[in-house]
């Protein structure tokens, strides 16, 4: 590790502290589910760069249409000098994501961007303020996203005042709460009520299946039940697909999965095939509501994102990387709970597609309580089985050193998440099960 570990001293003195990473190796090259460092050594990669490299990395179609794109122009601002690319990433966008209705989009840089301008969006077509978010939420790291982030450490803390408005209710979580779908979201509907006041919600916005917060997939009925809810009172629901989207969870977007059409929709992470690109995709009347230069930015769609964003989609359609995901947790899902029966420290396997966890706790510790309208919703301490955040952290350590890149998440810090790039064949993903297997 000579080359890395005179880059990290390199590092130490030009990087920010506060910007971290999990390992101390620094890549050189990657491609389909492996990554190789400045030394030759390789990881199977199980985190496919926080769900952006769904398409793997170096994806062929993506590179000839990076660099045909470098070699015709690199920036004009779209709002200054408009390209066909803009475009027909909208065009995409608007039939892709959920919902027959007449829709637009707009293009940013970053999944918080996105969000932000969701936000925006909402306000401006409802002329409501309050934003309601969810427990165990994650939104992004910008001033309003960190208010929207439920997570205090690393998130938020010391970053304050945040923006206001914004107000956190109940979410489904069935290892944790006990609930059916439906009377979780009486317990959500019921805090939105009495705390915020339907006619003052802008947006119920969520993730449908939540990411940094545990990769917690609610309950069956869960979100139909806020949907239709926030249609009843003129809210705008805001599906957050910015990590499950693009067919990572076995669909082009997860909020199919239950039949929701949300009426706005964040993008990022596996638009692009690892370029910037972000996008709010809604209702055209919703998104037409905002007057002419109230949306916008210097590199939002920019062009060489455009052309790989393009290709990306192109290269989820020729492969079928929905049905690729499917397979995925189709050899996933049962390994997994094979091992949970193996280990009792693995309290909890869950997930969709190719978007799986495991949940870390203490063996023997409580097990899952149950709470209700009239109990109200237990914050602070978690309900249920005890988290062991220190196990999770040795088992990633234990990865790493074998060679499988492996994230962990969670509220607690006790979730191990698994994230593959979505072209991972058969072989690699069974040497990291095996990798998985052995550090457990």
């Amino acid at each position: 590790m000579h080359r890395s570990a005179d880059i990290h001293k390199r590092r130490s003195a030009a990087v920010a502290r506060g910007v971290s990473s999990m390992i101390q190796s620094y890549v050189d090259h990657a491609s389909g589910g492996t990554l190789s460092d400045v030394d030759g050594r390789e990881w199977i990669d199980m985190a496919a760069g926080i769900a952006v490299t769904n398409v793997g990395n170096a994806s062929p179609r993506v590179v000839a249409a990076v660099q045909a794109q470098v070699e015709r122009f690199t920036h004009t601002c779209f709002m200054i000098a408009p390209y066909e690319s803009y475009v027909a990433v909208c065009e995409q966008l608007n039939a892709l994501t959920p919902g027959s209705f007449e829709k637009r989009s707009a293009l940013f840089n970053s999944g918080a961007e996105a969000v932000e301008n969701a936000v925006k969006i909402a306000r401006h077509a409802t002329g409501r303020r309050a934003v309601v978010v969810f427990d165990h939420a994650y939104h992004g790291r910008t001033n309003l996203t960190m208010a929207l982030t439920a997570k205090d450490m690393p998130y938020k803390h010391g970053f304050g005042p945040f923006a206001g408005e914004i107000y956190r209710v109940p979410m489904s979580y069935p290892f944790r709460d006990g609930l059916a779908g439906p009377d979780a979201a009486a317990l959500a509907i019921n805090t939105i009520e009495k705390q915020v006041g339907a006619d003052q919600v802008a947006a119920v916005l969520i993730e449908p299946i939540q990411g940094e917060g545990g990769f917690v997939v609610p309950a069956p009925g869960f979100l139909p039940a806020l949907a239709a809810w926030a249609k009843a009172n003129g809210a705008m629901f805001v599906a957050d697909e910015i990590q499950t989207g693009f067919c990572r969870t076995g669909d082009w977007f997860a909020s199919t999965h239950e039949g929701v059409e949300p009426d706005i929709v964040t993008t990022a992470k596996g638009i692009a095939g690892g370029l910037p690109l972000a996008a709010v995709t809604g209702r055209a009347e919703v998104m037409d509501a905002v007057h002419v230069g109230g949306l916008g930015g210097t590199y939002g769609g920019n062009p060489i994102a455009c052309a790989a964003a393009l290709a990306s989609i192109e290269t989820m359609r020729e492969l079928e990387l929905a049905a690729a995901a499917r397979r995925i947790e189709s050899v996933m899902l049962p390994r997994l709970r094979e091992l949970q029966q193996r280990h009792a420290f693995i309290g909890d396997v869950r997930g969709r597609g190719a978007m799986l966890a495991i949940e870390i706790v203490v063996p023997d510790s409580a097990a899952p309580g149950t709470i209700t309208a009239e109990r109200g919703y237990a914050r602070g301490a978690p309900l249920g089985a005890t988290p062991d955040p220190a196990k999770t952290a040795e088992i990633q350590r234990l990865a790493h050193q074998a060679g499988l890149l492996l994230l962990t998440c969670g509220t607690y810090g006790n979730v191990i998440r698994f994230l593959p790039p979505l072209v991972m064949d058969d072989a690699t993903l069974d040497r990291a099960l095996g990798l998985l297997e052995s550090s457990l």
